[in-house]
């Protein structure tokens, strides 16, 4: 698959990233997820305001590159009609130390690959390994700092399941390890807010508008919840299952594929 750094078009063997990029050494940088389907990205403009605002707050200019374009070249010069693109921006190669420089030079990665078939409905756990930290400014970015994200899969895969819950520090649901969480609780379609840890994450607000509410959640109220389902860009995924308690709906989840045209 072709890939475009810093605005070039390159084969994958042909890219170079400098030992010192702060991205590598320091997880300094963000990144999108974008989702193609049938040639189109979609929900492109959303995507880049994130991004902007990620930026922001952090303190990394984008590059003086048209990203939609960029991407657009990515996609077309692999053929891709179903497909996921994958943005990351780093603060590009800095001096030792955590300080940035005081002038970076920003790093631009696009990747493609073809989207993967639709996976089953998903098999939660509820992490003990990590916290999410709704008080950092870091909650409502997506960066590349993983690590506890990593943590709570390590801990699903190990218990024999696809992903898990993230508490926050008042023992509030956040997210998963991956995606936006939705429940339908006494007949409400209800999802953290943002206030909570949880990403703003595009299909999460293309969810919002047109159906739900924002709630603080517990552990307690997903015990009581008959239907979930997770958010992410590529798409709605019920979930089967939470800490071994099946849910057997996913009506909600189907209906709301439709209508946002995912189906």
């Amino acid at each position: 698959m072709k890939l475009s750094l810093n605005g070039t078009l390159l084969e994958p063997e042909a890219a170079r990233i400098a030992p010192g990029d702060r991205g590598f050494t320091l997880g300094d940088g963000l990144f999108e997820t974008l989702r193609v389907r049938e040639g189109a990205i979609r929900r492109l403009n959303a995507h880049l305001a994130r991004l902007a605002r990620g930026a922001e707050v952090i303190g990394l200019p984008l590059p003086p590159l048209d990203l939609a374009a960029a991407l657009e070249e990515v996609r077309a010069a692999n053929a891709l009609s179903d497909a996921v693109l994958r943005l990351t921006l780093t603060r590009g190669e800095g001096p030792r130390g955590v300080l940035p420089p005081a002038a970076p030079h920003p790093t631009l990665l696009i990747t493609a690959a073809p989207m993967a078939p639709t996976a089953p409905p998903a098999r939660l756990i509820i992490t003990t390994r990590t916290r999410r930290n709704e008080r950092s400014p870091l909650a409502g970015v997506k960066s590349l700092n993983y690590l506890d994200n990593i943590l709570a899969r390590q801990e699903a895969a190990a218990a024999g399941a696809d992903d898990a819950v993230l508490l926050n520090t008042r023992d509030r649901v956040a997210e998963t390890s991956i995606a936006n969480l939705f429940a339908v609780i006494d007949g409400r379609l209800l999802t953290p807010p943002l206030a909570d840890g949880a990403l703003p994450g595009v299909m999460r607000a293309a969810v919002l508008a047109l159906e739900g509410a924002e709630q603080s959640l517990s552990v307690d109220d997903l015990d009581r919840a008959g239907e979930m389902f997770l958010s992410s860009s590529l798409g709605l995924r019920p979930v089967a299952t939470l800490a071994g308690r099946p849910l057997a709906s996913v009506a909600t989840a189907r209906r709301l594929t439709a209508a946002l045209g995912e189906a």
